[in-house]
């Protein structure tokens, strides 16, 4: 199953919204990239000056080459966004997009609602290191199913 992804933008607050699912190969990033640009080249705001929330938690285990082209991808100043909340399932998938975002004023999430809040709010505290956000707990201090 390659990846499906939708892209949605609300100007009035410079919001783009992205839920992704599936297994992105590194061709998947090209096409999302692409559709990302055309999305904020429709919001009001100046390059780099947008908000996005990113809904992944329907996303499976990503290859290497695919981690690697979402972090270059991120790491464009060109569509760098001021703010980044993904909400993501505590998997290997949270772990590998934490490496992506490496120095990049972001955040993951469990909750939607509180990673939409976070994105709207603007703060010092938003700034804090992506791996110390309490809503994003590590693997080891999650429950297991039994069976």
């Amino acid at each position: 199953m390659h990846a499906r992804f939708s892209i949605a933008i609300d100007p009035s607050c410079n919001l783009v919204t992205i839920v992704m699912n599936g297994l992105p190969l590194p061709g998947d990033v090209s096409d999302f990239s692409a559709a990302r640009r055309k999305a904020l080249a429709l919001l009001r705001c100046v390059p780099g000056q947008q908000i996005t929330l990113a809904d992944l938690r329907a996303l499976r285990t990503l290859p290497r080459e695919t981690v690697d082209a979402f972090a270059a991808m991120l790491t464009d100043t060109r569509s760098r966004s001021r703010r980044l909340a993904f909400v993501v399932a505590p998997s290997l998938v949270r772990n590998q997009l934490i490496r992506a975002l490496a120095g990049i004023n972001a955040r993951c999430f469990i909750d939607p609602v509180e990673a939409k809040t976070w994105l709207l709010e603007d703060n010092e505290a938003a700034r804090e290191p992506v791996s110390r956000h309490r809503s994003a707990p590590d693997e080891a201090s999650l429950p297991r199913a039994v069976g």
